[in-house]
């Protein structure tokens, strides 16, 4: 079989995972699937895991502290020392933001903005005091040449540089404090899994650990094959299962990338693989190292000197993923706030119509789907709820009471879900909406009807969507529906912006008072 190109292999593997198609399934009962795992694997994901710290963020706040700091040092020196002496000079608080700046360049130039030079101490300390010793040696050169040398205060120049230098290095002693702390909690790595349990993952797993620095943690490897060529140990890591098994092993325990051992010319089978995975939130990636055949430099990322080919990336991740939560966060709560006396209204009105609870819980599914509650108000009569949702809500419901009705209709009975976006944080303004778990279309849950039905969970669910503002809400009765939610929410999920979050939020109002002849 001639092997594909990098292009057109990526693009056949994007082509063929994210076809949705309506697939017939057999009645069973609404019970929970869970794939039985290996005990190698379940000794891996009994492990305590916590959440891992995105190092970009982390290098991108370092250089926002940097500026800060070194800026605060010089405005203060200059206010409590040559102010009182000379008078004040909007000049000197230029000079010190361009020196900051300047000192912020360097210290890019330097490599010292990497988590890895953070662990260390000899070699991001040199590093540091060399380009700031730099930096004010241009300042000074500048300042020699523009024969402004007269006018700026010796003194503060030198205060400047010594207090300067002092809080630079006390500052970069405490990150590699904190940051030797979160890799020994295993914040900073990378957990992987590897496919392929053959002399190809066996070279992969040897390349990558022997790496000095490496922040990849391998945790085993997954091959479907049961032959002589499928090892049950691989370079020192232990098999784990097979492809079917990654899906659940993933939603057990923290993984970040997927790497493929498996020979380029081997794209069936990889094509077959990926339809499977592409659902998760996770990096997956084609190992090149021991393939023969090279594309352009360009065409790989590297896993230190490992080059790999990139398959899918997870969505919204380092700084996005901060944008998105501060979204959440500070939208959720002015919202919440506006919200409020149109839900104390509301809650009086369930009270008033019918006995009960005005709030329920329903177990929802959440990111990487994990089961969640969600708060909603009632809407059914008490002694008839249906917190699982394993009947479908449809017109004239004799279920529904009065209220409920009405709230149901314009989605007021969602204004409880701020609470999860403020509070709890499993929600979010935006994204997919979270269906209940045991959601079904006829006898069919929504993941046996649509292929790729989880690859929504890819991404933390929403109080509102793409696919709700576009008419896709409510009832659930036809294949149609739930195959547009899918589409919708993975087109999303691709395209996803803070600005397209902030448009879905601006036109949900308008979309619920004009796409609910669904709801009911």
């Amino acid at each position: 079989m001639e092997p594909l190109n990098a292009r057109s292999m990526l693009d056949a593997a994007a082509a063929a995972a994210v076809t949705t198609k309506i697939t017939a399934a057999p009645d069973r009962p609404p019970v929970e699937r869970r794939r039985r795992l290996s005990q190698a694997a379940l000794a891996v994901t009994n492990q305590k895991v916590r959440r891992a710290y995105s190092p970009i963020v982390i290098a991108g706040a370092v250089r926002v502290a940097d500026f800060v700091l070194l800026s605060l040092i010089g405005i203060a020196i200059y206010l409590f020392y040559v102010v009182p002496l000379s008078g004040f000079y909007w000049e000197y608080f230029g000079a010190i933001l361009a020196m900051t700046a300047a000192a912020v360049i360097c210290f890019q130039a330097a490599d010292i903005y990497e988590v890895q030079v953070f662990r260390g101490h000899l070699r991001q300390m040199t590093r540091m005091m060399s380009a700031w010793a730099f930096v004010f040696l241009l300042f000074i050169g500048v300042s020699f040449f523009a024969k402004l040398g007269s006018e700026i205060s010796r003194l503060w120049l030198s205060a400047f540089f010594i207090t300067g230098l002092a809080a630079l290095i006390a500052e970069r002693l405490i990150l590699r404090w904190m940051v030797r702390g979160w890799a020994r909690n295993g914040r900073l790595d990378r957990r992987t899994i590897i496919v392929g349990s053959d002399q190809n993952g066996e070279k992969l797993i040897e390349a990558l650990k022997a790496q000095d620095d490496s922040d990849l943690d391998i945790l085993g490897v997954f091959d479907d094959r049961n032959d002589s060529r499928a090892l049950d140990t691989c370079a020192g890591s232990p098999k784990l299962g097979k492809i079917d098994d990654i899906v659940e092993f993933a939603r057990r325990t923290r993984i970040d990338l997927v790497l493929f051992a498996l020979p380029i010319s081997a794209e069936t089978r990889i094509l077959e693989m990926l339809k499977k995975l592409w659902v998760l939130p996770v990096d997956i990636r084609l190992s090149a190292h021991t393939n023969k055949l090279r594309f352009r430099p360009r065409s790989y990322s590297y896993l230190g000197e490992v080059p790999t080919l990139d398959v899918f990336e997870a969505p919204i991740t380092d700084w996005d993923l901060v944008m998105k939560w501060l979204f959440d966060r500070v939208g959720g709560a002015l919202i919440l706030l506006a919200a409020l006396p149109v839900m104390a209204l509301v809650a009086l009105a369930i009270k008033l119509d019918s006995p009960g609870p005005v709030l329920f819980r329903q177990k929802r599914f959440g990111f990487n789907n994990e089961r969640i509650d969600v708060f909603k108000f009632r809407s059914l009569y008490h002694d008839q709820a249906d917190p699982l949702a394993t009947k479908v809500v449809t017109r004239n419901d004799s279920r529904v009471t009065r209220v409920g009705r009405f709230i149901r209709k314009t989605s007021l009975d969602e204004l409880p879900q701020l609470f999860n976006v403020v509070f709890k944080g499993n929600l979010s303004l935006v994204g997919p909406r979270p269906h209940a778990v045991q959601g079904k279309l006829q006898s069919r849950l929504f993941d046996e009807a649509v292929d790729g039905y989880f690859a929504r969970h890819r991404v933390k669910p929403g109080i509102t969507g793409w696919a709700q503002i576009n008419g896709w809400r409510g009832e659930v009765d036809s294949e149609e529906k739930i195959q547009k939610r899918v589409e919708f929410d993975l087109y999303y999920i691709e395209n996803w912006s803070v600005l397209f979050d902030l448009y879905i939020l601006v036109k949900t109002p308008l979309a619920l008072m004009t796409k609910n002849e669904n709801a009911y």
